[in-house]
């Protein structure tokens, strides 16, 4: 679960944090998933491309904390961590014994002395329950290794954690240099540290790593960005993209819209790489005025009069005499004709359109496509309906978070040519399209009031009957005066051949188009269609 940490500047985060460019970096991350927190968790672990430069994410992190633990376990053993530790217990056992050798006297008054002497020869092998068995069981005649001893045992808890380490780590310590027993304690605690530190990152639970432990152990870099990747989080929010309701990030209205603008804009750099083709109309239509432009009025055309150039037309014919207008003194501004539009799209949500990325780039050319025409075709009617096993509408603002549909695997196009036309009729114009964006035929329809779903023949064939009912549904949308225009991600014989009995019947167009191309050609294909009366 993430929590925001809200931190200011302290001059020592050398990346500059933009909240619009970390948006952007979450948006590419969300048209791979239908949810928030699994776009931010690919974010943090993925990490930020700025245009002040790169910060790490989770995973380089994680990778140089294992690189850490590499070079530890590759350096250095510990085979003889407790080999000083060991000899100050020697050293006391000794003169112990010397001890007892001068109190010891012949025949039974000497018998304690010789039976506190073989307790001592008969020690554990191990050297905490050589300690812990001296410090239950035996008392000191000599005052000096007493006191030694006592020192000792305040580091029986030490020892045992350096026992354990070397049952743990001692076989994958295989260094040439040895530590002795505080280098190994301190090297105990890193390890543990970068352990844990891997088990947090490993699970994304940032509450669990400490930002001064992540700096002594990886460096002053990763720890800025570390602290870049938990602020990063908090500017989302503070920006207005993102909002916390019941407990969760979700999307705010801006997040939707700017997610929208920003799949727009990918889009047009494409097609401004590409440089494509258009060409307008002057057939009678809506018209938007073009102020930049103006040129001779023609007679018959309608009169959107650019009155300052047409009055200078008739200064410049008649110098210093009264003014007086004549037809050739007309300036029009130039215009582009157009006609108002009702268009559907209808979006494959099967599960095959997870393949390939088909589906994030479908998603991004709807999100742009609703982007333009909100923003530059207030006029226009723009619909969304999503089709697997059954047609749903899509709303702008549930379409950033839509995601194909494993659990219902079916392809319903039949539902969805209904769906989309229900919707033309409730937002009638001159102009209707349905635009249709598959990767295979249809497998699912509705026939009495009931939903079918038949697996095709073979793989890649044909679902015969799905097929049919479909078909007999384009024949009813083709009656309504509706255009369907298919773009298919798929070129598989079997939906060209399905997708071309479609175009016979409604005489629309369709179109095989790579995933990375598909919001050019749609783009295209709409606008083209503003420029003229279809």
């Amino acid at each position: 679960m993430f929590r925001l940490r809200y931190t200011s500047w302290d001059g020592t985060q050398r990346v500059r944090l933009d909240p619009e460019r970390i948006f952007e970096e979450f948006a590419e991350a969300l048209s791979g998933t239908d949810d928030v927190r699994e776009a931010l968790d690919w974010l943090m672990r993925q990490g930020l491309e700025l245009a002040d430069g790169r910060v790490m994410g989770l995973e380089d992190l994680l990778q140089q904390v294992r690189q850490e633990l590499e070079a530890r376990q590759e350096s250095v053993n510990v085979d003889h961590a407790l080999d000083g530790m060991q000899a100050r217990l020697d050293d006391i056992v000794r003169r112990e014994k010397e001890t007892l050798n001068g109190l010891e006297q012949p025949g039974e008054a000497g018998a304690e002395m010789r039976e506190k002497k073989a307790f001592l020869g008969d020690l554990p092998q191990g050297l905490s329950e050589a300690i812990e068995q001296i410090d239950q069981r035996y008392s000191f005649e000599d005052a000096d290794a007493a006191r030694d001893f006592e020192d000792l045992l305040g580091e029986l808890d030490d020892i045992r954690r350096i026992e354990d380490f070397q049952k743990r780590w001692g076989e994958r310590l295989q260094g040439e240099r040895s530590l002795d027993f505080d280098e190994t304690r301190e090297l105990a605690e890193q390890l543990e540290a970068l352990m844990s530190m891997q088990r947090a990152l490993l699970r994304g639970d940032l509450d669990d790593i400490d930002a001064a432990e992540l700096a002594a152990l990886l460096g002053a870099q990763a720890a800025r960005d570390f602290a870049a990747l938990t602020q990063a989080l908090s500017m989302l929010v503070d920006a207005g993209f993102l909002m916390q309701r019941e407990g969760r990030l979700e999307l705010s209205a801006k997040g939707i819209r700017r997610i929208g603008q920003l799949a727009l804009r990918d889009i047009y750099q494409s097609l401004l790489r590409e440089r494509p083709g258009g060409h307008e109309t002057r057939r009678v239509g809506a018209a938007e005025i073009l102020p930049e432009g103006v040129r001779p009025h023609e007679p018959g055309e309608a009169l959107d009069l650019a009155l300052v150039p047409t009055l200078m037309n008739a200064v410049r014919r008649a110098p210093g005499k009264t003014l007086s207008m004549a037809p050739r003194d007309f300036e029009v501004h130039e215009s582009r004709q157009q006609s108002t539009a009702s268009t559907v799209l209808l979006l494959d949500m099967s599960w095959s359109m997870s393949w390939e990325g088909r589906f994030a780039a479908a998603k991004k050319v709807a999100l742009a496509l609703e982007s333009l025409i909100r923003t530059r075709y207030p006029r226009d009617f723009f619909g969304i309906v999503g089709f697997y096993t059954r047609a749903v509408e899509l709303r702008a603002q549930e379409l950033p978070e839509a995601s194909w549909n494993m659990g219902d695997p079916f392809t319903n196009l039949q539902d969805a040519l209904r769906l989309g036309s229900d919707l033309l009729r409730r937002h009638p114009s001159r102009n209707q399209h349905l635009i249709v964006v598959t990767d295979g035929q249809p497998t699912a329809y509705f026939a009495d009031g009931r939903l079918h779903c038949e697996w095709p023949l073979s793989f890649g064939g044909v679902s015969r009957r799905a097929a049919q009912e479909t078909l007999r549904e384009v024949e009813r949308v083709t009656r309504r005066g509706i255009t369907i225009n298919t773009f298919m991600l798929d070129d598989s014989l079997g939906l060209r051949a399905f997708v071309e009995k479609m175009t016979r019947i409604n005489k629309g167009r369709a179109l095989y188009s790579r995933p990375d191309r598909l919001g050019e050609y749609l783009l295209v294909d709409y606008l083209g269609r503003k420029r003229k009366k279809v």
